[in-house]
């Protein structure tokens, strides 16, 4: 877990089936823009989210593997669809099915990244949960460089 991370508290925020939560990012992953909903489950204002690492809202649930696979697809200009389980300020979590992508530059190259992430399927979680805790015990086998 990231210094000074909160404690997740296995309180749950559930999206509401309009929600869309929005965030840029540059290409070191730092936001550039998150729009009101992601503000309002991150439970960060908008000041204290801007410049900072996309990851403040990584759960410590998620294997390290899922971003390693998005920042590699990203980065090769291809988008991704991933479930990722989110940390709150407030220690509070949120699942979220995410569509990431590569943002380009007149010139075709990529300048940023762009997210867009909506309530997932509930009947989805358990297996995706599954999956993940096999994946943390195998990441957990293993050094982090491996």
């Amino acid at each position: 877990m990231r210094p000074n991370a909160p404690r997740p508290t296995g309180h749950e925020l559930i999206m509401r089936d309009e929600d869309f939560i929005v965030s840029k990012t540059d290409l070191t992953g730092k936001i550039t823009y998150g729009n009101r909903i992601f503000m309002e489950f991150a439970r960060y204002t908008e000041e204290e989210l801007l410049g900072t690492q996309h990851n403040i809202v990584r759960h410590p649930d998620m294997p390290r593997c899922v971003f390693a696979l998005l920042w590699d697809t990203l980065a090769a200009g291809h988008e991704i669809f991933a479930y990722v389980k989110n940390l709150s300020r407030d220690g509070s979590h949120y699942r979220v099915l995410a569509n990431a992508t590569p943002t380009f530059g007149d010139d075709g190259s990529i300048i940023g990244y762009y997210s867009v992430r909506r309530k997932p399927g509930r009947d989805v979680i358990p297996v995706v949960e599954g999956l993940y805790k096999t994946l943390r015990d195998v990441e957990q086998a293993h050094s982090p460089k491996e």
